[in-house]
This record gives C-alpha cells, structure tokens and sequence, in this order.
C-alpha cells in the first residue's frame, strides 16, 4: 500500500453537510468519500488533456479525404434512408 499524505481541508459548511450525507447514502466513510472525489477529477482532466493531444494530432484533410471518398454501390437492404 502506498504511504498516505495529509493535507488540512476546509469546506463550507454546507458542502460539508452535503459530503458527509453523501458518504452516509453511499456507505463510505467521509475520508474515501473525499479521497474518490479527488481522484474521479483527476482522471477526467487527465483524459481530457489526453484527448485534447489526439485532437491536435488529427489531419482534418486526411479525415475530408475519407468522407469525401464515396461508395459507388447502392446501400445493401436495410441500410437505407428513410
């Protein structure tokens, strides 16, 4: 197991309130409440920053090339637009 850090909190009162409900409801003490919280956003801004690098990566000319190039069948039954 990885050795813990400390760091001092301070929530408003309400938030606080709302924390500690949360963690009830959910049947987790208030510390792995806090402490999922904290690495749930971290890995949204990590994919985020991932997924803003793919994009930067992207060639919109290659990507209009591949729409651009049609089929010359019909669509197979079913495939159909209304």
């Amino acid at each position: 197991m990885t050795k813990a850090a400390n760091y001092p909190l301070r929530l408003s009162q309400s938030v606080m309130q709302a924390v500690k409900e949360t963690a009830a409801q959910e049947g987790v003490s208030l510390n792995q409440f806090i402490a999922t919280a904290v690495a749930e956003k971290l890995s949204a801004l990590r994919t985020e920053d991932m997924l803003r690098q793919r994009a930067q990566r992207g060639d919109w000319n290659r990507v209009r090339k591949i729409l651009d190039s049609t089929g010359t069948q019909p669509p197979r039954s079913g495939d159909e637009l209304d």
